[in-house]
């Protein structure tokens, strides 16, 4: 009964999530998981790696962090 969240740092269109999404999705509908689509936890597509200033990125970090663990 388990939430399943795949977190990551990166922006959503960078990283592992496009790789590991369709795999979760088909592990979780073989079994008898209580959702069948892993949740995101990150930051949004963007264009740049980095998001240029420091601030931001702590704000980014902790909210993405919270996100993940909290559903």
């Amino acid at each position: 009964n388990a939430d399943v969240v795949w977190c990551q740092e990166e922006p959503r269109n960078m990283g592992s999530w496009h790789f590991v999404e369709s795999n979760i999705e088909w592990v979780l509908d073989h079994t008898d998981a209580k959702h069948k689509r892993p949740k995101y936890a990150g930051r949004a597509a963007a264009a740049s790696t980095a998001t240029g200033l420091l601030s931001r990125h702590i704000q980014e970090q902790k909210a993405l962090v919270a996100e993940a663990l909290t559903g």
